[in-house]
């Protein structure tokens, strides 16, 4: 049995992480009706009392999670609420006192101060592996915790657990973010998850907005929100600011492990992400589409998609995470992970259908990864999940590279990140030339297609 860590850093993600932790039990539940402690919860928990697993945990079963932030507020929640038998003490690290939306205090003061701390709680949580394949970090580009302590908390897994995966989801904020300081803590950032990260799926709050006003436009169910089981909160109490989005994501994490959670005909090693999707290490920026977007059929009182239909819609920039349309730019690989009653006939078809209106690039053509997971979400009969390797990513980078520069020409509140002993000025040029690279190699990708010949004649052999 295979095994997968968590790791919850600053309020976004652990709000984030507590959402998972809540639906994936519900949908365990759904499929094992017993209750009992089995390899599909064995993925992502350990077991305290083999006797008796209750949806929501009440000490019989326990996550395989480290919760870090520098504020109490949203741990306390979390340990008082009804998952609180999921987690304990020893997988808690709060502070009072907060980053203050400073990516320097984050990473430098805080990741400094309880560095020893988090390695330990780490260590103690693959002490419970038998196998440890993959860290799953969660946190926000924008905050100080988040960006600061979270890329800080990255290094320190690749240094002490160097051979085991780490995937992140990375939540970045919108244009009209209230953080003023959040385009330097997300530049800053950026330059950490693309030195030390496997692959990093970017969610950004806008498109988040944006998905779900659409979704609340097409349903019928009267009210502010889509009165579905995906919108509620941790253990069906009242709906709390950001919950909607939250459960986007969540869900996005809970069709990613399907595979690593519940059996199917061709299941896909979590390892094989990063194997199948990043031919160059530092462009492992993963696009991520859902469909549908919405949870509870009975709920929503939205027609089913048929499956063809959602093989179109996660394609489509309307399905996507981030503000993009992948079928404008170019594709270095793309992975299709599909549950439920979705056939490897329907995959099959459906690639075929779609390649000729896809840009692939011209040494990987043929560069698809497939996955059929047997067990649906709750209240659904299927569902599919995307993961582009697509040069879309530089329009979000490019907009966050402005908004940082229009910061950076004035100097404006560099003396609040200086303050902070260990960060040096050279590391904001650092981190902006680590980016503009960046945007860089995905425009060469561009600028080398464009230059290719498509369908060039193969090579015929004399015989």
């Amino acid at each position: 049995m295979t095994q997968s860590i968590v790791v919850q850093v600053g309020q976004c993600g652990n709000q984030v992480g507590c959402r998972f932790w809540d639906l994936a039990l519900r949908e365990h539940a759904h499929v094992n009706k017993k209750g009992v402690y089995d390899e599909a919860l064995g993925s992502f928990f350990r077991n305290v009392d083999s006797r008796y697993c209750h949806p929501w945990g009440q000490r019989s079963t326990c996550t395989l999670a480290v919760l870090v932030d520098m504020e109490e507020g949203v741990v306390n929640q979390i340990v008082q609420g009804p998952l609180r038998d999921l987690f304990d003490t020893t997988q808690l690290l709060t502070d009072v006192s907060g980053s203050g939306n400073n990516w320097a205090v984050g990473h430098m003061t805080y990741g400094s101060a309880y560095r020893d701390q988090i390695v330990e709680k780490v260590r103690r949580a693959a002490e419970h592996c038998d196998c440890l394949q993959c860290f799953f970090l969660i946190h926000s580009m924008g905050g100080g915790t988040g960006s600061g302590l979270g890329t800080r908390v990255l290094g320190l897994l690749e240094e002490e657990f160097p051979e085991v995966c780490r995937i992140v989801t990375s939540v970045y904020p919108s244009d009209e973010d209230d953080v003023i300081t959040s385009p330097y803590n997300s530049v800053l950032a950026m330059r950490e998850l693309t030195e030390h990260a496997d692959c990093v799926l970017p969610v950004e709050n806008q498109s988040l907005v944006e998905i779900l006003t659409r979704v609340r436009l097409l349903s019928r169910a009267p009210g502010p929100g889509v009165k579905a089981d995906l919108i509620s909160s941790p253990g069906g109490g009242p709906e709390k600011p950001f919950d909607s989005m939250n459960n986007i994501i969540a869900n996005l994490l809970l069709n990613l492990t399907s595979s690593a959670r519940f059996e199917g005909c061709l299941n896909m090693d979590l390892n094989e992400i990063s194997m199948n999707l990043v031919p160059f290490p530092r462009l492992h920026y993963l696009v991520p589409s859902l469909a549908p977007l919405y949870s509870l059929q009975a709920d929503c009182s939205m027609a089913p998609r048929r499956p063809d239909q959602m093989f179109s819609d996660v394609f489509s920039k309307d399905h996507q995470l981030i503000r993009a349309d992948p079928r404008r730019s170019l594709y270095l690989a793309c992975a299709l992970l599909g549950r439920g009653d979705l056939l490897l006939s329907d995959l099959r078809r459906n690639i075929h259908r779609l390649r000729s209106s896809l840009s692939f690039v011209s040494w990987n053509p043929e560069g698809w990864k497939t996955s059929l997971c047997s067990v649906a979400p709750v209240g659904h009969t299927h569902s599919l999940l995307a993961l582009a390797n697509n040069t879309c990513v530089k329009g979000t980078f490019s907009a966050l590279r402005d908004r940082y520069a229009r910061l950076y020409r004035k100097k404006a509140h560099l003396h609040h990140y200086l303050q902070e002993e260990g960060m040096e000025l050279s590391l904001f040029s650092q981190a902006s030339e680590s980016l503009s690279s960046l945007i860089e190699e995905y425009d060469l990708l561009d600028r080398a297609s464009s230059s290719c010949p498509h369908d060039a004649p193969r090579l015929q052999i004399a015989t």
